[in-house]
């Protein structure tokens, strides 16, 4: 009989996300492992920290949980699991399923020496690894992320990111607005969200006279949304080899998080 971690999903909160779980493919063999323990097993990598060869002897083999993580990153699962979940968090919020306003801003984080793909230096923050971007709702609750080197301009970086929302089509329908900090200031990335995107940039500024820390309007959304992704470990320095990985994550992150508001 397999442990109880912190990690672990209630039965719960396993029944409220098993059925966006995908069916077997047909013609194939039935399934003999237990997906509540696989599940378990991806959120403890998650929150621990540990490699995929260290899970616990508890848990199913290895090789067989990560095959489900990759084969469910490579097919679209996690970010259509993680999709669903917002829309029924906000729904709970009594909010619309689609959001009508929107926060960028960028995390800068180290990577792991063995990392080397999609990896800089950020001048800035004098630092060597990745950036993250982040859209996020009036909630904090992630819409999309986006994983590139710390030498990616914001501006560069937030158009990616934007692309990736405008992808989402039907789930932002509502969506008009957008909130940015100073580093994302400029004719050119506003006009070109104006344009291509048809959303409104707003620009929320720090006031020159206050050298302290001020709790900026809209900004500080997403800066709690970065607090929340600190509290798993695989997640406090990028560990992963590729950046889709790391994006994966920060959405097993975000679904971890609403699956315990839900249920």
């Amino acid at each position: 009989m397999s442990k109880v971690y912190p990690s672990n999903l209630t039965q719960e909160q396993f029944e409220l996300i098993s059925g966006l779980i995908p069916p077997r493919k047909p013609g194939g063999r039935k399934r003999s492992v237990d997906i509540y323990s696989v599940l378990n097993a991806i959120f403890y990598v998650l929150c621990e920290g540990c490699r995929w060869r260290s899970l616990p002897g508890d848990f199913p083999n290895w090789q067989t949980v990560y095959t489900y993580f990759r084969n469910w990153r490579k097919d679209g699962t996690w970010v259509k699991i993680h999709d669903h979940l917002r829309e029924w968090v906000r729904v709970d919020h009594h909010r619309d399923a689609s959001p009508s306003e929107a926060i960028i801003d960028s995390q800068s984080v180290k990577s792991a020496a063995m990392v080397s793909q999609a990896v800089g230096y950020d001048a800035d923050k004098q630092l060597k690894g990745r950036k993250r971007f982040l859209t996020v709702d009036t909630l904090g609750l992630v819409l999309r992320v986006l994983i590139a080197a710390a030498s990616v301009g914001e501006r560069q970086g937030g158009k990616q990111v934007l692309l990736k929302v405008k992808h989402m089509g039907t789930h932002v329908s509502g969506l008009n607005l957008i909130w940015v900090d100073a580093g994302f200031d400029g004719n050119p990335f506003m006009q070109w969200v104006m344009d291509f995107c048809r959303w409104i940039v707003q620009v929320v500024l720090r006031p020159k006279e206050c050298k302290k820390f001020v709790l900026l309007p809209k900004r500080w959304v997403v800066e709690r949304t970065f607090g929340w992704l600190t509290w798993c470990r695989r997640l406090n320095k990028d560990y992963e080899l590729l950046p889709e990985t790391a994006e994966t994550f920060v959405y097993l992150a975000m679904i971890r998080i609403m699956v315990k508001r839900l249920a």
